[in-house]
């Protein structure tokens, strides 16, 4: 087969180093001339949780060339229209595109090139860009998994678990929505708020007053969720909908205490949005917490901390508004109203 991971950043620099670690011949592709010139010279470096230098073949758009059977994509979401039909060029006749972005993104992919060529993967690990031609793993390596699931009848889907399997746990969900929503249901809570707050995942679940914030997004989650009729599936064995979700103060209690525990594995993460943030650069908000909002407008659920971050980032985006822990206290009103 011939592979490519195309958005080959933080993430895919990891991925693809995994993958041409084990054997995988894949092509790591991005706009990023610096990046590209350093992995060409000197391969990935990893650094974080684990430790080493993999060569790699590492490519330009403008560099690719004839047909791939299976491209993963982890590029913003922002940017899918003009990048899914760019490679849908690209793509072999019984070809897959699989797409390992956050959020929902397949029904707009498969809108573009076909249910039957469409993948999804909800990766449960982490990685911040560190430089030309270096990552950082900042997940546990023992956290290495993927859910992964087919939009439609693609036949490429057992060729994407064995080479996703090269680097970690496969997981084949047929019901992939409710497995795209316990990931969002993480998202919605620590990477949105990691952006908002200037925070790792951490720091997010160890501070009582951003730990009380979290605990209600993943709340707006699972009660959107219920209304939608979406079974959300666990991660890494763990019922996640079970553990957070609570209608008296005891349970509550108890999903609060839960919080560090959850996240341990991943607490050195810091989401790719405050990356952005940091930049000067839109960030994937609207597709994230946004989407919760979308669904809870939908369905008839009130949705106040999720939309409380979506605008908060929107503010930073504009200049009105700074990256800062003490925007905790800019959910005063919305966790009121949610208490009532």
């Amino acid at each position: 087969m011939r592979i490519a991971i195309y958005g080959a950043g933080a993430m895919g620099t990891v991925l693809g180093a995994y993958l041409a670690r084990a054997g995988v011949q894949v092509d790591l592709i991005n706009r990023n001339e610096k990046h590209i010139a350093a992995l060409k010279a000197g391969g990935a470096h990893i650094v974080g949780t684990v430790e080493f230098v993999q060569p790699v073949s590492a490519l330009l758009p403008s560099e690719m060339q004839g047909k791939y059977d299976l491209i993963f994509l982890m590029t913003k979401q922002r940017f899918n229209a003009e990048i899914v039909a760019f490679l849908r060029d690209y793509l072999a006749e019984d070809g897959a595109l699989c797409t390992c972005q956050n959020g929902l993104p397949e029904p707009k992919i498969a809108a573009i090139i076909g249910e039957e060529r469409t993948l999804g993967c909800a990766i449960a690990w982490g990685a911040t860009f560190r430089g030309e031609g270096v990552s950082e793993l900042t997940s546990d390596p023992a956290a290495l998994t993927f859910l992964l699931g087919a939009f439609g009848n693609c036949p490429r889907l057992a060729d994407a678990r064995d080479v996703l399997s090269k680097m970690g746990e496969v997981t084949v969900e047929e019901n992939f929505i409710g497995a795209r929503w316990s990931k969002l249901l993480i998202n919605s809570a620590f990477s949105g708020l990691s952006a908002v707050l200037g925070a790792t995942f951490g720091e997010v679940a160890r501070n009582r007053a951003s730990r009380r914030i979290a605990q209600r997004i993943i709340k707006e989650c699972i009660d959107v969720a219920k209304a939608a009729g979406i079974s959300v599936e666990p991660v890494q064995g763990h019922r996640i909908d079970k553990l957070f979700d609570y209608r008296g103060p005891i349970k509550r209690a108890i999903s609060f205490c839960l919080i560090p525990v959850a996240m341990k594995k991943h607490a050195r993460l810091e989401s790719s949005m405050l990356q952005d943030l940091r930049k000067g650069k839109a960030c994937e908000i609207d597709f994230i917490n946004g989407v919760v909002c979308e669904y809870g407008a939908r369905f008839g659920v009130p949705t106040p901390c999720n939309a409380r971050t979506v605008e908060i980032v929107h503010d930073i985006e504009a200049g009105k508004a700074r990256i800062a822990f003490s925007n905790t206290a800019l959910y005063a009103d919305a966790l009121a109203g949610a208490r009532k």
